[in-house]
């Protein structure tokens, strides 16, 4: 049986679709979850942020100053959770499993934004100087938990501790998810893929790029690209190359000054 969300857990998640909305942007990331769960002023999560000095408006506003495309459009196509979240919502999920409960409430999403350390709701509440362990610790004890357990849950996944490079930090490599099966199939995209590795291969003006409405197949190209790589399908001069995403909401997100 698929797991559920309490009324304001649903009601949280329902103003983040708003506020994604509101913000022209065609997706539901994880800082627009963070700025649902301010908005939902009954939940456990709402409560805990706030008493950490944690304010809808700066959530908002940084959201808007960071993130945000002026003159931004709304995008039917893209509607729904970005990746990011939606392993957000599946960890609040194991969240409320591991404490015994039926229903996942607002503290599970919260603690699944921590736990996972490497979205964009997490880097604001550390640009905007939260202390997310204390956070934590105080969504374990609203709970009825022990907040020493912070310890063992965020003890290898604070930033600081153990991270890679700031490559490994802010981008995914594609050619490890085509080895592993994680990429969907490439079909009907042979001609794309031949020309992008056609102009990677040039000695020069070799940078392509690929423009279009979103859901056309941009990322798909990029993905048949990295599958071929893994398959050994490509020229020598493309041969054993990585390919990677950069996340840039993310390390903007991240960044403390602009410029």
């Amino acid at each position: 049986m698929q797991p559920e969300f309490t009324d304001r857990a649903r009601e949280a998640l329902n103003q983040a679709s708003r506020f994604a909305s509101r913000l022209k942007q065609g997706y539901v990331g994880t800082e627009h979850i963070l700025a649902g769960l301010l908005k939902e002023e009954e939940g456990v999560a709402h409560r805990v942020l706030t008493d950490n000095g944690v304010g809808l408006q700066q959530v908002l506003d940084m959201i808007q100053e960071l993130i945000a495309f002026d003159g931004g459009v709304g995008l039917k196509e893209r509607e729904g959770y970005s990746p990011r979240a939606k392993r957000i919502l599946e960890e609040a999920h194991r969240q409320a499993a591991r404490f015994g409960q039926k229903e996942t409430g607002t503290e599970h999403l919260l603690m699944a934004i921590i736990r996972e350390g490497e979205n964009v709701a997490f880097r604001l509440l550390n640009t905007l100087g939260v202390n997310v362990q204390k956070v934590y610790a105080d969504t374990l004890v609203a709970i009825g938990q022990d907040g020493n357990l912070y310890k063992e849950d965020l003890g290898k996944r604070m930033p600081g501790r153990g991270k890679g490079s700031a490559l490994a930090q802010y981008s995914k490599d594609l050619t490890v998810m085509a080895r592993e099966g994680r990429l969907d199939p490439v079909i009907g995209r042979e001609e794309e893929i031949a020309r992008l590795i056609q102009i990677l291969s040039r000695r020069t003006k070799n940078n392509p790029c690929l423009i279009g409405e979103p859901g056309v197949g941009k990322t798909a190209v990029v993905e048949g690209l990295a599958q071929r790589i893994v398959e050994g399908k490509v020229p020598f001069t493309v041969k054993d190359k990585r390919v990677l995403t950069l996340d840039l909401s993310g390390m903007v997100a991240g960044s403390k000054y602009r410029g």
